[in-house]
This record gives structure tokens, C-alpha cells and sequence, in this order.
């Protein structure tokens, strides 16, 4: 397998050795500058560059992990690939489409099969609208259903990610942290969609439910033959979850690898201070905690 220093980011070879097929999803020296602006007339002063050549690619049916610490730039790359964010540079292709150069109604056609879990659950869904709708405004959206057939797909998303169907008339405010995760899973999977950006779905829920929630994007990767982009600055559920990990640091991928490569026999420095800041089980164990220059600790 790959393994890259970020000196060799923007050079490394993006489709990876897996499973036989191409890649599902192609990033290629992705960049997401945001504008500092200074003074009466607002000019722009500098830029922040919290994507700064970011290269990988994805499988069918497999999961990258993308970690970090908070302001790293992995959500910006989540939101930036799928056009959420404008990118300053780089392309991202998908099944060999490039995905910034598409006109508005050909994007429109390739969001049925990219959608996102966001990391909150709450602030996620419109708390005016109740739970069928935010269900099914996709489907309608997309002309994919309407009336009697729009509610039983509905319906059966919902109990599919483990809610019941009367949860369709009741709005998110009703429902605990973990159960407004599930309907926010129902609502990506409503397009039937190929890839699904994971932003951090675990982070806002208690650790009893985040097990809950990893093993439905596990049991429906496996019916569904999705692909994901999980971004967490969680090594552990990253580790649980993913065929590959990806470590990002400063708006740049540092090294990148097999899943047990990473976690057993970690090549930067950046990536053994994350290992050694997760949390034992044992707590007679004194672990020895990587400070890293930059790291926020």
C-alpha cells in the first residue's frame, strides 16, 4: 500500500491498489482558500488555506478515513469536494466525471449520488418541518416519488435505520440525539446515492449510541454497496470503521495507508501523537503522550 509524507502528497499516485475496480471518488490537488479581508473597504490582505493540496481517491464499497485534529481542514474538504464549498483548485472526479466542471443541471444529477451526514444532528434538520418531509424532500426534489409511494419509502427508510414509521409524523425535537442521527442516515439514503461524506456523525452522541450509529453505516455499507468518507479526529472509531486512513495536519494530508499499517507502524510523527492521546481502557496504564510542534493539546 501508499504510504506518503506530505512532501509527496501532490505527487503520489491517487488510485490505489484494492479491490480490482477503479476508483469510485478522485481527489487531485484539492485547494480551499478562504479570503482574510482588512480595513474600511474589506480588501483581501492574504488567504487561509485550510485545504492546501489535498490527493486521494476511493473505492466502491470502501471507507477512507480522514483524521485530524479540529481545524485541520478535513470537513472543509468533505463540503469542498462536493461542491458545498467552492474549491480554489484541484479536481475531483467522480466514476471519471469532473465534478467542479459540471453546469448546474448536470450537478443536480450527480448529488443523487453524493450526499453528507453531518456531525450535528440537531442543527441539521429543519426543526419546522416535520420528520417525513425532511425525509422525503429529496425524493421530491428529484422527481423520484410522490404520494402514496413517496410515504412508504419514506416509512421504510426510516424503520430500515431503525426508527419506527410513526416517527414520520412527529418532528426532530421529539426525538433524542441518537434518533435525529438516524433520521439524518435516512434522509442521505433516500437518492440512493454511491458515496456518502460521514462529517464527524458520531462526535455530538454519547458514546453508548456512537457504537449504535457505527454499526448502521457498517450494516448499510454492506447492503448498499456506499463508499464513505469518514471524517472523525477520533484515531479509535476511525480504527473501527475504515479500510484506510488518511491523516491530515495543517490543511495537508501527512501520511496516508492500510487502516492496520497506520495504526501498528505510524511513519510520521503527527500521526504517533494522535495514537498516543486516545484513550486506554485500562487506567493503571500510563501511556506516554506525544507532544507534537502545532498540535493543539
Amino acid at each position: 500500500m501508499v504510504r506518503m509524507s506530505s512532501e509527496a502528497n501532490m505527487d503520489h499516485e491517487t488510485s490505489q491498489p484494492g479491490n480490482g475496480h477503479d476508483p469510485l471518488l478522485v481527489v487531485e490537488d484539492l485547494k480551499t482558500h478562504f479570503p482574510i479581508r482588512r480595513g474600511f473597504f474589506q480588501r483581501v490582505v492574504g488567504h487561509v488555506k485550510a485545504v492546501d493540496g489535498v490527493s486521494f481517491s476511493i473505492d466502491p464499497g470502501r471507507t477512507l478515513g480522514l483524521v485530524g485534529e479540529s481545524g485541520c481542514g478535513k470537513t472543509t474538504v468533505g463540503r469542498s469536494l462536493l461542491k458545498l464549498i467552492p474549491a480554489t483548485g484541484g479536481r475531483v472526479l467522480y466514476k471519471g466525471e469532473s465534478v467542479f466542471d459540471q453546469p448546474p443541471q448536470e450537478m443536480r444529477r450527480l448529488r443523487r449520488q453524493m450526499q453528507i451526514i453531518f456531525q450535528d444532528p440537531a442543527g441539521s434538520l429543519n426543526p419546522r418541518m416535520r420528520v417525513g418531509r425532511i425525509v422525503g424532500e429529496p425524493l421530491e426534489v428529484h422527481g423520484m416519488a410522490s404520494g402514496d409511494e413517496l410515504q412508504e419509502r419514506v416509512e421504510h427508510l426510516l424503520e430500515r435505520c431503525g426508527l419506527w414509521k410513526q416517527a414520520a409524523d412527529r418532528y426532530p425535537h421529539e426525538f433524542s440525539g441518537g434518533q435525529r442521527q438516524r433520521i439524518g442516515i435516512a434522509r442521505a439514503l433516500a437518492l440512493e446515492p454511491k458515496l456518502i461524506v460521514c462529517d464527524e456523525p458520531t462526535s455530538a452522541l454519547d458514546v453508548s449510541i456512537q457504537s449504535q450509529i457505527l454499526n448502521l453505516l457498517d450494516d448499510l455499507q454492506e447492503e448498499f454497496n456506499l463508499s464513505y468518507l469518514f471524517i472523525s479526529h477520533d484515531m479509535a472509531v476511525i480504527h473501527h470503521v475504515c479500510d484506510r486512513i488518511a491523516v491530515m495536519f495543517n490543511g495537508k494530508i501527512v501520511e496516508e495507508g492500510d487502516r492496520d499499517q497506520i495504526i501498528n507502524d505510524p511513519q510520521h510523527e503527527y500521526t504517533r501523537a494522535l495514537l498516543s492521546a486516545v484513550p486506554d481502557v485500562d487506567p493503571r496504564r500510563v501511556k506516554n503522550r506525544i507532544k507534537y510542534e502545532g498540535m493543539r493539546m
